[in-house]
């Protein structure tokens, strides 16, 4: 995804936290069951399932195969739809925090989006931050070749010599950061199964609460 992009990304985790914060100035206990909030449920509800049809195809080859390499595109899609469909279920909800189905489904939502959030911009900073390091690295190796060479035979407490010694704690130091990369890297890639996991789980709760309302009658379009 380009800078801008992240950029925009950003923006919309920030625009929903202050939503979630916005019950300290606004609350209202009729606009969930009204059709407004209706429409705002379900057009959240079904913009969310685009993570898990994405999610689907990602995993399963035939379909993967199928979207070859629109699955890029499909990401972003993935990545706004995600967050759209958070932002319309937190206005759905009117800031009416009181059933303990409500409060865990906006707390997953909210966690999704920032777990989603964490593991995919900053593996991806973790991963270009990596190959930059790698290529310096791969720099400073052949101008430690080079002045190693040049400094064959000759003392060491000469410039040349002693540019050889600060090219070679240079290195030492840059492997140094790209190990602690790496681990950082796998850390982030188990992170990814976290997300995953409470995806699954703010489904179900979803699912939960959308036979809830079908149960209570379709209240939403009362």
């Amino acid at each position: 995804m380009h800078q801008h992009d992240r950029v925009v990304v950003t923006g919309i985790v920030g625009l929903l936290a202050l939503l979630w914060l916005g019950f300290l100035a606004h609350r209202s206990p009729d606009f969930a069951g009204s059709a407004w909030g209706g429409v705002f449920a379900v057009s959240g509800a079904a913009l969310m399932l685009v993570p898990a049809i994405y999610s689907m195809v990602k995993r399963i080859a035939p379909l993967r195969r199928a979207v070859g390499p629109g699955m890029r595109t499909f990401l972003v899609w993935h990545i706004y739809a995600g967050l759209a469909g958070a932002a319309l279920v937190l206005v759905h909800s009117g800031h009416k925090f009181q059933s303990p189905l409500g409060i865990a489904l906006t707390a997953m939502t909210l966690l999704v989006v920032l777990s989603g959030f964490v593991g995919r911009y900053l593996l991806g900073f973790i991963s270009e931050d990596a190959r930059t390091k790698q290529d310096r690295l791969a720099a400073l190796r052949g101008a430690f070749d080079r002045v190693a060479a040049a400094t064959a035979g000759v003392d060491a407490a000469l410039p040349a010599g002693l540019q050889a010694l600060q090219l070679a704690e240079s290195m030492a130091d840059l492997e140094y950061a790209i190990r602690a990369d790496e681990r950082l890297h796998r850390f982030f890639s188990r992170w990814l199964k976290f997300h995953l996991l409470i995806s699954a789980i703010l489904y179900g709760l979803l699912a939960l609460h959308v036979w809830a309302a079908l149960e209570f009658g379709l209240r939403w379009f009362r």
